[in-house]
Protein backbone atom coordinates (compact mmCIF):
# COMPACT_ATOMS: atom_id res chain seq x y z
CA UNK A 1 0.00 0.00 0.00
CA UNK A 2 1.26 3.41 -0.80
CA UNK A 3 2.40 5.61 2.38
CA UNK A 4 0.62 8.80 2.92
CA UNK A 5 3.19 11.01 1.44
CA UNK A 6 3.91 8.71 -2.03
CA UNK A 7 3.12 11.48 -3.94
CA UNK A 8 5.92 13.66 -2.45
CA UNK A 9 9.57 14.01 -3.47
CA UNK A 10 12.76 14.76 -0.94
CA UNK A 11 15.83 16.26 -1.68
CA UNK A 12 17.79 16.13 1.07
CA UNK A 13 21.09 17.67 1.65
CA UNK A 14 21.64 17.54 5.37
CA UNK A 15 23.44 15.47 7.24
CA UNK A 16 24.51 14.23 11.13
CA UNK A 17 21.21 14.33 12.68
CA UNK A 18 18.84 16.98 12.92
CA UNK A 19 17.61 16.90 9.29
CA UNK A 20 18.33 13.42 8.46
CA UNK A 21 16.32 12.70 11.43
CA UNK A 22 13.27 14.73 9.53
CA UNK A 23 14.28 13.49 6.10
CA UNK A 24 13.46 9.71 7.73
CA UNK A 25 10.46 10.28 9.14
CA UNK A 26 9.50 11.82 5.81
CA UNK A 27 10.67 8.48 4.06
CA UNK A 28 9.03 6.66 7.01
CA UNK A 29 5.40 8.41 5.92
CA UNK A 30 6.03 7.24 1.73
CA UNK A 31 8.05 10.08 0.01
CA UNK A 32 10.54 9.48 -1.81
CA UNK A 33 13.57 10.71 -0.58
CA UNK A 34 17.16 11.54 -2.28
CA UNK A 35 20.03 12.10 -0.27
CA UNK A 36 22.68 13.71 -1.85
CA UNK A 37 25.94 13.21 -0.12
CA UNK A 38 29.51 13.78 -0.93
CA UNK A 39 31.69 11.62 -2.88
CA UNK A 40 34.39 9.17 -1.19
CA UNK A 41 33.42 9.92 2.76
CA UNK A 42 29.58 10.78 2.31
CA UNK A 43 27.98 11.81 5.61
CA UNK A 44 29.65 12.08 8.53
CA UNK A 45 27.78 9.78 10.69
CA UNK A 46 29.17 6.66 8.19
CA UNK A 47 32.34 7.09 10.05
CA UNK A 48 30.81 7.72 13.68
CA UNK A 49 32.01 4.01 15.03
CA UNK A 50 32.00 1.75 16.41
CA UNK A 51 30.00 -0.82 16.24
CA UNK A 52 29.40 -0.42 12.29
CA UNK A 53 27.03 -2.33 11.05
CA UNK A 54 28.90 -5.64 9.05
CA UNK A 55 28.07 -7.41 5.46
CA UNK A 56 27.53 -11.30 5.36
CA UNK A 57 31.18 -11.59 5.48
CA UNK A 58 31.46 -9.86 8.75
CA UNK A 59 33.20 -6.73 7.24
CA UNK A 60 31.89 -3.85 8.25
CA UNK A 61 29.80 -1.25 6.64
CA UNK A 62 28.85 1.90 7.83
CA UNK A 63 28.34 3.10 11.52
CA UNK A 64 25.33 1.82 13.46
CA UNK A 65 24.94 5.54 14.08
CA UNK A 66 24.45 6.79 10.09
CA UNK A 67 21.43 3.82 10.90
CA UNK A 68 19.66 5.68 12.95
CA UNK A 69 18.61 8.46 10.26
CA UNK A 70 18.52 7.16 7.17
CA UNK A 71 16.73 4.19 5.88
CA UNK A 72 14.21 4.53 3.48
CA UNK A 73 16.84 7.24 1.17
CA UNK A 74 18.13 7.02 -2.23
CA UNK A 75 21.73 8.17 -1.53
CA UNK A 76 23.49 10.03 -4.73
CA UNK A 77 26.58 11.35 -4.45
CA UNK A 78 27.37 14.82 -5.85
CA UNK A 79 30.18 17.55 -5.71
CA UNK A 80 28.48 20.32 -5.08
CA UNK A 81 31.50 22.39 -4.91
CA UNK A 82 31.68 22.03 -9.35
CA UNK A 83 29.60 23.81 -11.44
CA UNK A 84 28.48 20.77 -12.89
CA UNK A 85 27.49 19.56 -9.50
CA UNK A 86 25.50 22.56 -8.74
CA UNK A 87 23.61 22.13 -11.65
CA UNK A 88 22.47 18.74 -11.11
CA UNK A 89 21.26 19.42 -7.66
CA UNK A 90 19.19 22.65 -9.28
CA UNK A 91 17.61 19.88 -12.07
CA UNK A 92 16.89 17.64 -8.70
CA UNK A 93 15.63 20.66 -7.04
CA UNK A 94 13.04 21.79 -9.70
CA UNK A 95 11.60 18.44 -9.50
CA UNK A 96 10.89 18.11 -5.97
CA UNK A 97 9.15 19.22 -2.93
CA UNK A 98 11.20 19.80 -0.29
CA UNK A 99 14.61 20.41 0.41
CA UNK A 100 16.24 19.69 3.50
CA UNK A 101 19.68 21.51 4.50
CA UNK A 102 21.50 22.40 7.54
CA UNK A 103 24.47 24.26 6.34
CA UNK A 104 26.00 27.41 7.76
CA UNK A 105 23.33 29.95 7.32
CA UNK A 106 24.11 31.96 3.60
CA UNK A 107 26.55 28.60 3.16
CA UNK A 108 24.47 27.11 0.11
CA UNK A 109 24.58 30.59 -1.32
CA UNK A 110 27.99 30.76 -3.49
CA UNK A 111 26.42 27.13 -4.82
CA UNK A 112 23.51 28.65 -6.09
CA UNK A 113 21.42 26.23 -3.51
CA UNK A 114 20.02 28.67 -1.16
CA UNK A 115 16.05 29.05 -0.91
CA UNK A 116 16.24 32.32 -2.71
CA UNK A 117 17.94 30.80 -5.89
CA UNK A 118 16.13 28.08 -5.72
CA UNK A 119 12.70 28.99 -6.07
CA UNK A 120 13.13 30.50 -8.98
CA UNK A 121 13.16 27.55 -10.88
CA UNK A 122 10.36 25.79 -8.07
CA UNK A 123 8.51 28.57 -6.67
CA UNK A 124 6.53 26.12 -4.93
CA UNK A 125 9.16 24.71 -2.99
CA UNK A 126 9.44 24.06 0.54
CA UNK A 127 13.17 24.33 1.48
CA UNK A 128 13.93 23.66 5.16
CA UNK A 129 16.91 24.95 7.01
CA UNK A 130 18.37 23.45 9.92
CA UNK A 131 20.87 25.72 11.87
CA UNK A 132 22.47 25.92 15.70
CA UNK A 133 20.87 29.29 16.00
CA UNK A 134 18.38 29.95 13.05
CA UNK A 135 18.53 32.55 9.86
CA UNK A 136 19.25 35.98 11.88
CA UNK A 137 19.86 37.15 15.35
CA UNK A 138 23.61 38.09 16.48
CA UNK A 139 24.52 34.10 16.84
CA UNK A 140 23.18 33.41 13.24
CA UNK A 141 27.01 32.56 11.98
CA UNK A 142 27.80 30.65 15.10
CA UNK A 143 27.98 26.44 14.45
CA UNK A 144 25.87 25.09 16.76
CA UNK A 145 25.90 21.51 18.00
CA UNK A 146 23.71 19.47 20.11
CA UNK A 147 25.91 19.75 23.68
CA UNK A 148 26.24 22.91 23.59
CA UNK A 149 22.55 23.58 22.25
CA UNK A 150 21.50 21.63 25.94
CA UNK A 151 23.90 24.26 27.76
CA UNK A 152 22.51 27.30 26.56
CA UNK A 153 19.07 26.76 26.17
CA UNK A 154 18.98 25.31 29.76
CA UNK A 155 17.90 21.78 29.36
CA UNK A 156 21.45 20.72 31.64
CA UNK A 157 20.87 23.32 34.23
CA UNK A 158 17.54 21.08 34.90
CA UNK A 159 19.02 17.71 34.65
CA UNK A 160 21.06 16.38 36.79
CA UNK A 161 21.58 15.60 40.82
CA UNK A 162 21.45 18.37 42.58
CA UNK A 163 25.12 18.54 43.97
CA UNK A 164 26.56 17.42 41.13
CA UNK A 165 27.56 18.54 38.17
CA UNK A 166 24.95 20.02 35.01
CA UNK A 167 24.33 16.68 33.01
CA UNK A 168 23.33 16.61 29.71
CA UNK A 169 20.23 14.29 28.11
CA UNK A 170 21.77 10.54 27.44
CA UNK A 171 20.95 11.18 23.59
CA UNK A 172 21.31 13.92 21.17
CA UNK A 173 17.67 15.15 22.00
CA UNK A 174 18.14 18.61 20.87
CA UNK A 175 18.80 17.29 17.18
CA UNK A 176 16.12 14.69 17.55
CA UNK A 177 13.45 17.20 18.94
CA UNK A 178 14.59 19.42 15.75
CA UNK A 179 14.26 16.93 13.23
CA UNK A 180 10.74 16.40 14.61
CA UNK A 181 9.52 20.23 14.23
CA UNK A 182 11.34 19.91 11.16
CA UNK A 183 9.36 17.28 9.53
CA UNK A 184 5.92 18.87 11.00
CA UNK A 185 6.47 22.35 10.08
CA UNK A 186 7.14 20.63 6.53
CA UNK A 187 4.35 18.78 6.17
CA UNK A 188 2.27 21.98 7.30
CA UNK A 189 3.92 23.49 4.48
CA UNK A 190 2.62 21.31 2.41
CA UNK A 191 -0.71 21.24 3.22
CA UNK A 192 -0.91 25.36 2.82
CA UNK A 193 0.69 24.71 -0.49
CA UNK A 194 -1.98 22.07 -1.54
CA UNK A 195 -4.53 24.90 -0.56
CA UNK A 196 -2.48 28.30 -2.19
CA UNK A 197 -0.15 26.57 -4.29
CA UNK A 198 2.70 28.71 -2.71
CA UNK A 199 6.09 27.57 -1.35
CA UNK A 200 8.11 28.67 1.24
CA UNK A 201 11.40 28.66 3.18
CA UNK A 202 11.00 26.95 7.05
CA UNK A 203 13.69 28.17 9.42
CA UNK A 204 14.51 25.80 12.24
CA UNK A 205 17.09 26.92 14.99
CA UNK A 206 18.29 23.95 17.48
CA UNK A 207 18.59 26.80 20.07
CA UNK A 208 14.73 28.02 19.50
CA UNK A 209 13.65 23.65 19.91
CA UNK A 210 15.19 23.58 23.19
CA UNK A 211 13.74 26.92 24.29
CA UNK A 212 10.75 25.71 23.22
CA UNK A 213 10.55 22.14 24.37
CA UNK A 214 11.70 23.11 28.52
CA UNK A 215 7.77 22.91 28.89
CA UNK A 216 6.47 23.25 32.01
CA UNK A 217 9.87 24.19 33.19
CA UNK A 218 9.99 27.49 30.72
CA UNK A 219 6.30 28.14 32.50
CA UNK A 220 7.52 27.76 36.00
CA UNK A 221 9.87 30.24 35.46
CA UNK A 222 7.79 32.91 33.35
CA UNK A 223 4.75 32.43 36.13
CA UNK A 224 6.93 32.31 39.16
CA UNK A 225 10.04 34.26 38.45
CA UNK A 226 12.56 31.98 39.73
CA UNK A 227 14.61 29.60 37.47
CA UNK A 228 14.23 25.91 38.10
CA UNK A 229 16.71 24.29 39.17
CA UNK A 230 18.43 20.33 39.25
CA UNK A 231 16.54 17.66 40.87
CA UNK A 232 18.07 14.65 40.19
CA UNK A 233 15.39 12.75 39.29
CA UNK A 234 12.40 13.87 40.86
CA UNK A 235 9.60 16.04 39.23
CA UNK A 236 9.50 20.31 40.19
CA UNK A 237 5.49 19.80 40.12
CA UNK A 238 4.49 16.19 41.35
CA UNK A 239 5.63 14.44 44.42
CA UNK A 240 6.46 11.33 44.85
CA UNK A 241 7.55 11.44 41.57
CA UNK A 242 11.23 9.74 40.93
CA UNK A 243 13.55 7.22 40.91
CA UNK A 244 13.27 5.44 44.60
CA UNK A 245 15.71 2.46 46.10
CA UNK A 246 14.29 -0.97 46.73
CA UNK A 247 15.88 -3.52 48.66
CA UNK A 248 17.64 -5.12 45.51
CA UNK A 249 17.73 -2.32 43.26
CA UNK A 250 15.95 0.88 42.13
CA UNK A 251 12.31 1.55 40.37
CA UNK A 252 10.45 4.52 39.02
CA UNK A 253 7.26 5.62 41.38
CA UNK A 254 5.08 8.02 39.32
CA UNK A 255 2.24 9.05 41.38
CA UNK A 256 0.40 11.93 39.22
CA UNK A 257 -2.69 12.27 41.98
CA UNK A 258 -4.40 12.24 45.34
CA UNK A 259 -5.84 9.01 44.88
CA UNK A 260 -2.97 6.84 43.95
CA UNK A 261 -0.93 8.85 46.97
CA UNK A 262 -3.41 6.97 49.05
CA UNK A 263 -3.14 3.85 47.44
CA UNK A 264 0.62 3.66 47.35
CA UNK A 265 0.05 4.48 51.64
CA UNK A 266 -2.16 2.02 51.69
CA UNK A 267 -0.08 -0.61 50.22
CA UNK A 268 3.33 0.75 51.83
CA UNK A 269 1.86 -0.39 55.17
CA UNK A 270 1.40 3.38 56.08
CA UNK A 271 -2.07 4.99 55.77
CA UNK A 272 -1.60 7.96 58.00
CA UNK A 273 1.02 9.57 55.60
CA UNK A 274 -2.03 9.76 52.89
CA UNK A 275 -3.76 11.85 55.60
CA UNK A 276 -1.17 13.77 57.10
CA UNK A 277 -2.23 17.41 56.25
CA UNK A 278 1.73 18.55 55.23
CA UNK A 279 0.96 15.81 52.58
CA UNK A 280 -2.93 15.06 51.62
CA UNK A 281 -2.55 17.19 48.31
CA UNK A 282 -0.07 16.99 45.57
CA UNK A 283 0.42 20.87 46.33
CA UNK A 284 1.29 20.30 49.81
CA UNK A 285 3.52 17.54 49.34
CA UNK A 286 5.59 19.59 46.28
CA UNK A 287 6.05 22.35 49.19
CA UNK A 288 6.77 19.66 52.11
CA UNK A 289 8.56 17.37 49.31
CA UNK A 290 12.28 17.57 51.85
CA UNK A 291 10.05 15.80 54.28
CA UNK A 292 7.91 13.27 52.87
CA UNK A 293 10.55 12.01 50.62
CA UNK A 294 13.15 10.24 52.70
CA UNK A 295 10.03 8.71 54.35
CA UNK A 296 8.93 7.64 51.02
CA UNK A 297 12.34 6.12 50.37
CA UNK A 298 12.45 3.47 53.75
CA UNK A 299 8.68 2.43 53.12
CA UNK A 300 10.38 1.52 49.33
CA UNK A 301 13.15 -0.25 50.74
CA UNK A 302 11.12 -2.86 52.44
CA UNK A 303 10.39 -5.12 49.56
CA UNK A 304 11.96 -5.90 46.42
CA UNK A 305 11.86 -4.40 42.87
CA UNK A 306 9.35 -7.41 41.41
CA UNK A 307 7.51 -6.80 44.78
CA UNK A 308 6.78 -3.22 44.19
CA UNK A 309 5.72 -3.37 40.52
CA UNK A 310 3.98 -6.02 40.87
CA UNK A 311 2.07 -4.84 43.71
CA UNK A 312 1.77 -1.22 42.53
CA UNK A 313 -0.03 -2.34 38.95
CA UNK A 314 -2.45 -4.49 40.55
CA UNK A 315 -2.90 -1.57 42.97
CA UNK A 316 -2.85 1.40 39.27
CA UNK A 317 -0.20 3.04 41.12
CA UNK A 318 1.97 4.32 37.99
CA UNK A 319 5.55 2.76 38.50
CA UNK A 320 8.14 1.35 36.04
CA UNK A 321 11.44 -0.44 35.86
CA UNK A 322 14.50 1.20 34.91
CA UNK A 323 15.92 -1.03 32.09
CA UNK A 324 18.91 -1.05 30.23
CA UNK A 325 18.54 -1.30 26.52
CA UNK A 326 19.07 -5.31 26.24
CA UNK A 327 16.01 -5.51 28.73
CA UNK A 328 13.75 -2.29 26.77
CA UNK A 329 14.22 -4.52 23.67
CA UNK A 330 13.30 -7.44 25.43
CA UNK A 331 10.16 -6.12 27.02
CA UNK A 332 6.86 -7.84 26.16
CA UNK A 333 5.25 -4.77 25.28
CA UNK A 334 7.80 -3.36 23.00
CA UNK A 335 8.05 -6.18 21.10
CA UNK A 336 4.44 -6.75 20.67
CA UNK A 337 4.42 -3.04 19.05
CA UNK A 338 7.22 -4.10 17.03
CA UNK A 339 9.55 -1.66 17.81
CA UNK A 340 12.80 -3.35 16.37
CA UNK A 341 12.34 -4.07 12.29
CA UNK A 342 15.07 -5.71 10.49
CA UNK A 343 15.94 -4.27 6.91
CA UNK A 344 17.51 -5.50 3.84
CA UNK A 345 20.84 -4.11 3.75
CA UNK A 346 22.02 -3.98 -0.42
CA UNK A 347 25.52 -5.48 0.81
CA UNK A 348 23.21 -8.53 1.69
CA UNK A 349 21.52 -9.83 4.46
CA UNK A 350 20.00 -7.45 6.86
CA UNK A 351 20.38 -4.80 9.60
CA UNK A 352 18.47 -4.47 12.70
CA UNK A 353 16.16 -0.93 12.96
CA UNK A 354 14.27 1.13 15.67
CA UNK A 355 10.42 1.45 14.11
CA UNK A 356 8.82 4.68 13.78
CA UNK A 357 5.89 5.07 16.81
CA UNK A 358 3.77 6.34 14.18
CA UNK A 359 1.01 3.65 13.43
CA UNK A 360 -1.14 4.54 10.90
CA UNK A 361 -5.08 2.31 10.29
CA UNK A 362 -4.89 3.14 6.61
CA UNK A 363 -1.36 3.67 5.24
CA UNK A 364 0.97 2.00 7.66
CA UNK A 365 4.34 2.26 7.38
CA UNK A 366 6.59 -0.15 5.45
CA UNK A 367 9.97 -1.24 6.11
CA UNK A 368 11.65 -1.86 2.80
CA UNK A 369 14.94 -0.64 2.65
CA UNK A 370 17.99 0.12 5.09
CA UNK A 371 19.88 3.30 4.65
CA UNK A 372 21.75 3.40 1.18
CA UNK A 373 25.50 2.81 0.52
CA UNK A 374 27.16 6.01 -0.48
CA UNK A 375 26.46 6.74 -4.27
CA UNK A 376 23.97 3.58 -4.75
CA UNK A 377 21.20 5.00 -6.19
CA UNK A 378 23.65 7.60 -8.49
CA UNK A 379 22.96 6.13 -11.99
CA UNK A 380 19.21 5.53 -11.11
CA UNK A 381 18.59 9.00 -9.66
CA UNK A 382 20.57 10.57 -12.72
CA UNK A 383 19.14 8.54 -15.23
CA UNK A 384 15.46 9.75 -14.22
CA UNK A 385 16.71 13.34 -14.84
CA UNK A 386 16.99 11.88 -18.31
CA UNK A 387 20.75 11.85 -18.60
CA UNK A 388 22.35 9.14 -20.59
CA UNK A 389 24.68 6.48 -19.63
CA UNK A 390 27.63 8.40 -21.79
CA UNK A 391 26.65 11.48 -19.28
CA UNK A 392 26.48 9.39 -16.53
CA UNK A 393 30.25 8.07 -17.03
CA UNK A 394 31.76 11.12 -18.21
CA UNK A 395 30.70 12.76 -15.08
CA UNK A 396 31.68 9.98 -12.91
CA UNK A 397 35.19 10.16 -14.92
CA UNK A 398 35.74 14.20 -13.95
CA UNK A 399 34.52 13.03 -10.49
CA UNK A 400 31.27 15.21 -10.49
CA UNK A 401 29.10 11.98 -9.23
CA UNK A 402 30.75 8.87 -7.81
Amino acid sequence: MAGALSHIRVLDLSRILAGPWAGQMLADFGAEVIKVERPGCGDDTRGWGPPFVKDPDGNPTDAAYFHAANRGKHSIAIDMTTPEGQALIKRLAAQVDVVIENYKVGGLKKYGLDYDSLKTVNPGLIYCSVTGFGQDGPYAQRAGYDFMIQAMGGLMSVTGDPDGQPMKVGVALVDVMTGLYACNGIQAALLHRSETGVGQHIDMALLDVQVATLANQAMNYLVGGKPPVRLGNAHPNIVPYEAFPTADGHIILAVGNDAQFARFCALAGAPELADNPAFVTNSLRVENRAQLTPLVAELMRSHSSDWWLEKLESQGVPCGPINTLDKVFADPQVKHRQMQVELPHPAGGSVPGVASPVKFSHTPIEYNAAPPTLGQHTDEVLASLGLSEAEITQLKAQNVVA
